[in-house]
């Protein structure tokens, strides 16, 4: 895919989480590419963020917050609108994928289910209530939510719960572009499929690349710069009608 160019970005100031994962470095990296100003949310690696900040330049600026902690989200925002002053985006791209199966102690099964809730999805939630008054007193604001396509159609047993939380993350989206689309804030979600980072090549280790690619009817998985050139488009000032809507990303493994 080529790089869309031009600095259609320029002036925007967004916080984006997970930042220094794969995908979210990659965001990072296009958003800067196209004139954004980038706020780095990191979890724990203060090293790589920092890292990331210096490249991308831009002003720039890390953000340390331990999103399965219920009151850092809020937190978060605070500072970085604190320290940022006016915030035009947000992007809710932190998550993780927590293996469980049914045959678990009940105990085990639950912490696994509420860690991914909080994280996955109240997370998100509560960031998106602290960015709505925000975008509300500033004439706007756009959201981008990481869903996934475990969101839609059920997931493999042994990770309900993010399929769970991803599927509710859509719906939030979804609610949101509809409540306040008035205040000219729009919510949009990606719902990638297979994308190669950490976590895929992680799998492909452990069950191959045949068992990865196999429903991928274009043959590869998604190239994080994909997802970052996707998510730098949604931004655009031109695109508000994409309010609302569900991009999938999966090279034609799930169509709707």
């Amino acid at each position: 895919m080529a790089h869309l160019t031009g600095q259609t970005l320029t002036g925007q100031t967004v916080l984006l989480t997970g930042a220094t994962g794969t995908i979210g470095a990659a965001i990072a990296r296009e958003l800067a590419r196209e004139g954004g100003r980038v706020l780095l949310h990191y979890g724990r690696n203060r090293k790589a963020a920092e890292a990331l900040a210096e490249e991308i330049g831009n002003g720039a600026l890390c953000f340390a917050a331990d999103l399965s902690d219920p009151a850092a989200p809020s937190q978060l925002w605070a500072e970085a609108e604190t320290a940022a002053g006016r915030i035009h985006a947000l992007i809710n791209n932190a998550g993780i994928l927590s293996p469980s199966s049914v045959d678990d102690p009940l105990e085990q099964w639950q912490d696994t289910w509420a860690r991914d809730v909080q994280v996955n999805l109240l997370a998100a939630a509560d960031l998106c209530r602290a960015a709505i008054p925000h975008f509300r007193a500033h004439g706007g604001g756009r959201i981008v939510n990481m869903a996934s396509r475990a969101a839609q159609g059920g997931y493999r047993p042994e990770a309900m719960s993010y399929g769970a939380t991803k599927a509710a993350l859509i719906n939030l989206t979804q609610s949101i572009a509809g409540g306040f689309g008035s205040d000219n804030i729009t919510a949009t979600a990606l719902a990638p499929g297979w994308v190669r980072t950490k976590m895929s090549e992680a799998y492909i280790a452990e069950h191959g690349e045949a068992a990865a690619l196999s429903g991928i009817p274009i043959g590869r998985m998604a190239e994080p710069s994909e997802i970052a050139e996707l998510t730098a488009f949604v931004l655009r000032p031109s695109q508000s009608s994409l309010s609302g809507a569900v991009l999938d990303v999966n090279g034609a493994s799930q169509m709707r």
